[in-house]
């Protein structure tokens, strides 16, 4: 339970700002590159940067580099899982009352 608990303060503190949120919306329509997001979202590239810096720290964001060129995009595979442990966690928990 305590390493479910990092993850969800860490996905929290990732998705806990309005730009940031902003930026995981306009990711949902497949990667984009740091330039194509500032336009989509109306932030400049260097606040985009900051921004998507926390999201890979989160692990809510992956990159992948081709060329010179940075593509970011969501990483769905972790975030569903996570959001996956916490339910179990919580029907666990909800059992265990219940007795």
């Amino acid at each position: 339970m305590i390493d479910l608990c990092g993850e969800i303060e860490k996905f929290g503190k990732g998705i806990g700002n309005a730009h940031r949120y902003r930026l995981l919306e306009a990711l949902l329509a497949g990667p984009l590159t740091v330039n194509e997001l500032s336009k989509k979202v109306r932030l400049s590239q260097p606040a985009v940067s900051q921004h998507l810096k926390v999201l890979k720290e989160s692990d809510i964001v992956q990159d992948n580099r081709q060329g010179k060129t940075i593509f970011y995009s969501l990483n769905s595979h972790y975030v569903v899982t996570l959001l996956s442990r916490l339910i179990t966690q919580m029907r666990n928990d909800k059992k265990k009352h219940k007795r």
